[in-house]
Protein backbone atom coordinates (compact mmCIF):
# COMPACT_ATOMS: atom_id res chain seq x y z
CA UNK A 1 0.00 0.00 0.00
CA UNK A 2 1.48 3.30 -1.14
CA UNK A 3 1.12 6.15 1.33
CA UNK A 4 0.91 9.82 0.43
CA UNK A 5 2.86 12.59 2.19
CA UNK A 6 2.85 16.34 1.62
CA UNK A 7 4.90 19.35 2.57
CA UNK A 8 4.98 23.08 1.81
CA UNK A 9 6.10 23.63 -1.77
CA UNK A 10 8.43 26.47 -0.76
CA UNK A 11 10.71 23.75 0.65
CA UNK A 12 11.29 22.32 -2.83
CA UNK A 13 10.30 25.13 -5.19
CA UNK A 14 13.81 25.99 -6.41
CA UNK A 15 14.76 22.36 -7.05
CA UNK A 16 11.47 21.67 -8.86
CA UNK A 17 11.75 24.83 -10.98
CA UNK A 18 15.29 23.93 -12.07
CA UNK A 19 14.11 20.42 -12.99
CA UNK A 20 11.14 21.86 -14.90
CA UNK A 21 13.37 24.19 -16.95
CA UNK A 22 15.73 21.29 -17.75
CA UNK A 23 12.93 18.96 -18.91
CA UNK A 24 11.20 21.77 -20.80
CA UNK A 25 14.46 22.40 -22.69
CA UNK A 26 14.88 18.69 -23.48
CA UNK A 27 11.27 18.35 -24.66
CA UNK A 28 11.33 21.57 -26.70
CA UNK A 29 14.54 20.50 -28.46
CA UNK A 30 12.77 17.38 -29.71
CA UNK A 31 9.24 18.80 -30.02
CA UNK A 32 9.72 22.49 -30.87
CA UNK A 33 6.03 22.84 -31.73
CA UNK A 34 4.86 21.70 -28.27
CA UNK A 35 3.48 23.91 -25.53
CA UNK A 36 5.29 22.70 -22.39
CA UNK A 37 3.85 23.83 -19.06
CA UNK A 38 4.62 23.33 -15.38
CA UNK A 39 1.43 22.06 -13.78
CA UNK A 40 0.57 20.38 -10.51
CA UNK A 41 0.92 21.61 -6.96
CA UNK A 42 4.60 22.41 -7.26
CA UNK A 43 3.58 25.15 -9.75
CA UNK A 44 1.27 26.81 -7.20
CA UNK A 45 2.90 29.00 -4.54
CA UNK A 46 1.98 28.33 -0.91
CA UNK A 47 0.40 24.98 -1.67
CA UNK A 48 1.08 21.55 -0.26
CA UNK A 49 2.87 19.18 -2.61
CA UNK A 50 4.24 15.66 -2.75
CA UNK A 51 7.42 17.28 -4.06
CA UNK A 52 7.17 15.83 -7.55
CA UNK A 53 7.18 17.68 -10.86
CA UNK A 54 4.25 17.52 -13.26
CA UNK A 55 4.60 18.75 -16.82
CA UNK A 56 1.87 19.03 -19.42
CA UNK A 57 2.93 18.80 -23.06
CA UNK A 58 0.24 20.18 -25.37
CA UNK A 59 0.21 19.39 -29.11
CA UNK A 60 -2.27 19.31 -31.98
CA UNK A 61 -4.04 16.11 -32.94
CA UNK A 62 -1.79 15.83 -36.03
CA UNK A 63 1.35 16.18 -33.88
CA UNK A 64 0.20 13.71 -31.24
CA UNK A 65 1.64 10.47 -32.76
CA UNK A 66 5.15 11.90 -33.17
CA UNK A 67 4.94 13.42 -29.68
CA UNK A 68 4.05 9.99 -28.25
CA UNK A 69 7.06 8.40 -30.00
CA UNK A 70 9.37 11.17 -28.87
CA UNK A 71 8.29 11.10 -25.24
CA UNK A 72 8.44 7.28 -25.18
CA UNK A 73 12.12 7.59 -26.07
CA UNK A 74 12.68 10.02 -23.18
CA UNK A 75 10.46 8.67 -20.41
CA UNK A 76 8.72 5.53 -19.22
CA UNK A 77 5.09 5.10 -20.22
CA UNK A 78 2.92 5.37 -17.10
CA UNK A 79 1.11 2.04 -17.38
CA UNK A 80 -1.21 2.94 -14.51
CA UNK A 81 -2.75 5.73 -16.54
CA UNK A 82 -5.18 5.71 -19.43
CA UNK A 83 -4.13 5.80 -23.08
CA UNK A 84 -6.33 7.50 -25.65
CA UNK A 85 -6.03 9.25 -29.00
CA UNK A 86 -5.64 12.52 -27.07
CA UNK A 87 -3.75 11.52 -23.91
CA UNK A 88 -0.65 9.65 -22.74
CA UNK A 89 1.10 9.78 -19.40
CA UNK A 90 4.80 9.26 -18.87
CA UNK A 91 6.98 9.18 -15.78
CA UNK A 92 10.52 9.06 -14.54
CA UNK A 93 10.78 8.09 -10.88
CA UNK A 94 14.59 8.04 -11.05
CA UNK A 95 14.82 11.83 -11.29
CA UNK A 96 14.89 14.20 -8.34
CA UNK A 97 12.19 15.28 -8.07
CA UNK A 98 10.12 12.42 -9.52
CA UNK A 99 8.60 13.42 -12.85
CA UNK A 100 5.18 13.00 -14.43
CA UNK A 101 4.53 14.12 -18.03
CA UNK A 102 0.99 14.41 -19.35
CA UNK A 103 0.77 14.61 -23.14
CA UNK A 104 -2.53 16.08 -24.31
CA UNK A 105 -4.13 17.26 -27.52
CA UNK A 106 -4.87 20.98 -27.38
CA UNK A 107 -8.57 21.72 -26.82
CA UNK A 108 -9.41 18.05 -26.24
CA UNK A 109 -11.47 16.86 -23.28
CA UNK A 110 -8.22 16.04 -21.42
CA UNK A 111 -6.52 19.40 -22.01
CA UNK A 112 -7.27 20.58 -18.48
CA UNK A 113 -4.10 20.32 -16.38
CA UNK A 114 -3.03 23.90 -17.12
CA UNK A 115 -6.57 25.07 -16.40
CA UNK A 116 -6.50 23.51 -12.93
CA UNK A 117 -3.25 25.37 -12.24
CA UNK A 118 -4.73 28.65 -13.43
CA UNK A 119 -7.88 28.30 -11.33
CA UNK A 120 -5.85 27.46 -8.20
CA UNK A 121 -3.61 30.46 -8.87
CA UNK A 122 -6.46 32.93 -9.25
CA UNK A 123 -8.73 31.68 -6.47
CA UNK A 124 -6.99 31.05 -3.16
CA UNK A 125 -10.21 29.60 -1.70
CA UNK A 126 -9.90 26.61 -4.05
CA UNK A 127 -6.18 26.22 -3.30
CA UNK A 128 -6.94 26.11 0.43
CA UNK A 129 -9.73 23.60 -0.12
CA UNK A 130 -7.35 21.39 -2.10
CA UNK A 131 -4.71 21.70 0.64
CA UNK A 132 -7.35 20.67 3.22
CA UNK A 133 -7.98 17.50 1.20
CA UNK A 134 -4.25 16.81 1.23
CA UNK A 135 -4.08 17.33 5.01
CA UNK A 136 -6.97 14.88 5.45
CA UNK A 137 -5.09 12.20 3.48
CA UNK A 138 -1.61 12.81 4.93
CA UNK A 139 0.02 9.44 5.61
CA UNK A 140 -2.96 7.55 4.22
CA UNK A 141 -3.46 5.40 1.14
CA UNK A 142 -2.50 7.04 -2.16
CA UNK A 143 -5.50 5.48 -3.93
CA UNK A 144 -7.93 7.02 -1.44
CA UNK A 145 -6.27 10.42 -1.86
CA UNK A 146 -6.47 10.10 -5.65
CA UNK A 147 -10.21 9.42 -5.41
CA UNK A 148 -10.75 12.55 -3.28
CA UNK A 149 -8.50 14.57 -5.59
CA UNK A 150 -10.45 13.41 -8.64
CA UNK A 151 -13.73 14.41 -7.00
CA UNK A 152 -12.32 17.84 -6.12
CA UNK A 153 -11.10 18.46 -9.67
CA UNK A 154 -14.47 17.35 -11.02
CA UNK A 155 -16.06 20.12 -8.94
CA UNK A 156 -13.37 22.58 -10.01
CA UNK A 157 -14.34 21.97 -13.65
CA UNK A 158 -17.80 23.33 -12.85
CA UNK A 159 -16.52 26.66 -11.53
CA UNK A 160 -16.89 29.94 -13.47
CA UNK A 161 -13.10 30.39 -13.36
CA UNK A 162 -12.49 27.05 -15.08
CA UNK A 163 -15.24 27.54 -17.67
CA UNK A 164 -13.77 30.90 -18.75
CA UNK A 165 -10.45 29.31 -19.72
CA UNK A 166 -10.16 28.36 -23.38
Amino acid sequence: MEQVNFFENNLCYEKVEIAYLLHKKIINERLPFADVQHVGSSAIPNSLTKGDLDIQVRVTLEQFPIAVQTLEALYELNEGSSKTDCFRAFKDNSTVPALGVQLTVINSEVDFFWKFREVLLINDKYRKEYDDIKRNYEGKEMDKYREAKSEFFGKLMETPEFRKLK
